[in-house]
């Protein structure tokens, strides 16, 4: 019994010995609110910049501490995506319509007329599978080509570039753009107040926040959507030449957005908007189409930009560096099972092919090992390649075996190479000459772990992008920032953001700031903060470029969707010409009435109704067509329904035509007066056949404009 006692009492003192020393070290430490440290209390020397070989050159596979970061973000949640969790695709093919062999030895780029199978996920970034589609948010477009040569992904976005330059603070933007983490609150926007400290505080975030504060964030339609590869890759051709490429997607219906009071009506009346107009355009045979553009620079070339095209949160201007169409995609059929496809799917930019390369830009570094890692977690296992939609169609052969989720099955006893036993005698698999071929480039030393200068001009592309807006575009911009910054309840961070702003443009520093109740903007306040690095100034290569603006491009109405508000009593003639000529035109046209059922004309005749006001309002159109007739317009006046109808679009700046008595809907609103031109993109006419055709011609001319957003006076409009 006194061994016992001697024993327990000897575990005693040690046991005090532990957590006396335990006690000393937490005493000693700075903890982790001073000091930032690795899972292992390792303290981190710099959390900005992964380890490269040289100050441009690529991230290293030996940098445990970004790969224990990037390892941590990747399986945090599972099963759905860390980001791009909310998705839409199809399935579709891409041709060929310019050869490459002068750049590129890659296989499906060598033959004109050539088609290589493809599947397209679109998707919104930050909200999680159960959100809205029209959500203020970056949109996912990763393509999938099929090719002979093994699949290859192109990843990318609908924005050319990107908040962070390196994936080293990637975990740190999603973190802060995310729902915050005590209350899961908001979903799906950046419209608090931990995304506007994290992006105050990192001043190479300016030229992206212009974007996403633009209407570039607030697409019409998926279908209506530019993408980009956002990071600069190389082609390399059969003689070993390369040259840096950046990759565009132009939507043959245009560019187009939604105004952002339209597009937060939307995400509660259809949350489901962008998912629903590409199944239903897929359905009726009204095939999405892009161009696929490339811009082709040599080194040479590429040191002479005035920036760094290694750099995410850069792009080139295409009035310095013209865009080359090479091709074209069209999406034609819709998934089967949307989980098995468009859930299962598995993008990953590392999946190249050869004559297609990386750079050592030190996002896409990243990037090239997040996207295995998260695919682990997510699909269960090392086998989410031989899922039936990530299966290439070429033929493959390795000697990896077993795993979770295996499918195939591999036959012999042979996993291993090299071997006598396979086929009885010594031999190697390896490609040689056929296969994959890094391109040689001359890397700088020593290892480092900063950035190079050459990163750290922040604001002249913000400007850039600024000064290429149109007076409508700008207002916009404006008002995006308004509104997210008014959800910041942080007034410090609210005047961060501004004095940023002052480095980008001061007239947009001064107009956001002037609701927001603080303090003028001061440019010299930003430049003061710990972490703003302001480069020395650059000349722009251009003051500002025309194709970043979305005002004036595309001119057709193919796939819009116009409503005709009917009520007893209207007089068809007129109506039925331009509805003729709107779907000779390519566009869709729906009735909507006060209530579903046979809506009797002034001559008798019964027009069924397809939807009421109430269950499809003005913000599932593009468009709004109104027949005239006395009773008609007074019934529709008396509805006050169908009176927030034509004001919402109206507001929205939307094309309407209102034929004979139905003007009466705008006048008694107090929108339009007699005697007065009709504001832009409205139509007047009346029922005399002789005004007929000219109506609707002016009618289609103004819905090819998509929004007419100088129409005065909107914000007044009671809709």
């Amino acid at each position: 019994m006194a061994s016992s006692r001697t024993d327990g009492s000897r575990k005693t003192k040690a046991g005090d010995a532990v957590a006396s020393r335990q006690k000393q070290l937490e005493a000693s430490s700075q903890g982790p609110e001073n000091l930032l440290t690795t899972n292992q209390g390792v303290v981190l020397p710099d959390n900005h910049n992964s380890l490269k070989a040289g100050l441009r050159g690529p991230s290293l596979l030996e940098d445990f501490i970004l790969r224990e970061k990037i390892t941590h973000f990747d399986h945090e949640r599972i099963p759905e995506r860390v980001v791009h969790a909310r998705g839409a695709a199809a399935h579709g093919y891409f041709e060929l319509t310019r050869p490459l062999v002068e750049y590129t030895k890659a296989d499906f780029l060598q033959e004109v007329g050539s088609r290589t199978p493809v599947f397209v996920r679109f998707s919104t970034v930050v909200g999680s599978r159960g959100s809205a589609d029209t959500v203020r948010d970056v949109r996912g477009f990763a393509v999938k080509f099929y090719t002979r040569e093994g699949n290859y992904d192109l990843v990318g976005n609908n924005i050319p570039v990107f908040f962070i330059q390196d994936a080293m603070k990637f975990p740190d933007l999603v973190h802060a753009i995310k729902a915050e983490p005590h209350n899961e609150m908001p979903q799906a926007a950046s419209a608090h107040d931990t995304f506007w400290d994290f992006v105050s505080l990192m001043p190479e975030s300016a030229h992206m926040l212009m974007w996403v504060m633009s209407d570039r964030a607030l697409p019409r339609s998926y279908r209506m959507m530019e993408g980009f590869g956002v990071h600069t890759f190389r082609l390399v051709n059969a003689r070993g030449v390369s040259h840096f490429v950046k990759f565009h997607w132009r939507p043959k219906l245009g560019k187009h957005g939604l105004a952002w009071d339209e597009a937060q009506k939307i995400a509660g009346k259809d949350p489901d908007f962008h998912r629903r107009d590409l199944w239903d355009a897929i359905e009726r045979g009204d095939f999405p189409e892009w161009e696929l553009g490339l811009q082709l620079i040599d080194e040479d070339r590429a040191g002479r930009l005035g920036f760094d095209l290694l750099d995410p949160t850069k792009l080139v201007p295409e009035e310095v560096v013209p865009i080359t169409t090479v091709g074209r995609l069209v999406l034609n059929r819709n998934p089967d099972n949307f989980f098995a496809e468009t859930e299962q799917v598995a993008f990953h930019p590392g999946h190249v092919v050869p004559g297609i390369d990386f750079t050592a830009d030190p996002l896409l570094q990243g990037r090239l090992f997040s996207y295995t890692d998260t695919q682990l977690s997510r699909l269960g296992g090392a086998n989410f390649h031989e899922l039936p939609i990530n299966r290439g169609v070429c033929p493959f052969h390795n000697f990896q075996r077993d795993g979770m989720h295996r499918m195939l099955i591999n036959k012999g006893r042979v996993a291993y190479e090299p071997n006598t036993l396979g086929n009885g005698s010594e031999f190697r698999v390896d490609g040689g000459e056929q296969g994959f071929q890094s391109y040689p480039e001359a890397l700088e030393s020593p290892k480092i772990r900063r950035r190079s200068p050459s990163f750290d001009d922040h604001f002249s592309q913000a400007t850039l992008f600024w000064n290429s807006q149109s007076a409508a575009e700008k207002e916009h911009i404006i008002a995006g920032y308004q509104f997210e910054l008014s959800k910041v309840e942080t007034p410090a961070i609210r005047q961060r953001v501004v004095d940023n702003l002052a480095h980008v443009d001061m007239r947009l520093a001064r107009k956001v700031a002037e609701p927001l109740g603080i303090a003028v903007p001061d440019p010299k306040a930003a430049a003061g903060r710990s972490g703003f690095r302001e480069a020395p100034a650059t000349k722009a290569l251009v003051e500002s470029a025309p194709s970043l603006s979305m005002e004036g491009n595309g001119n057709t109405i193919q796939t819009r969707k116009v409503a005709i508000l009917l009520a007893p009593g209207a007089e068809l003639g007129a109506m039925k010409v331009i509805q003729q000529a709107l779907l000779d035109a390519g566009a869709t046209t729906k009735v909507v009435a006060a209530q579903l059922g046979p809506v009797s004309s002034s001559s008798g005749q019964q027009v069924p109704a397809d939807h009421t006001f109430q269950n499809m309002p003005s913000v599932m159109f593009d468009a709004v067509l109104v027949p005239g007739g006395a009773a008609a317009a007074e019934a529709l006046a008396k509805d006050g329904n169908a009176v927030h109808f034509v004001l919402e679009a109206y507001k929205h700046c939307k094309a309407l035509c209102l034929i004979g008595e139905s003007v009466q809907l705008l006048r008694l609103a107090g929108v339009v007066a007699d005697d007065v031109p009709a504001p832009a993109g409205v139509v007047f006419g009346s029922n005399e056949p002789t005004a007929r055709l000219q109506m609707a011609q002016d009618f289609i001319a103004a819905i090819a404009k998509h929004r007419h957003w100088t129409r005065a006076l909107v914000e007044q409009v009671p809709a």
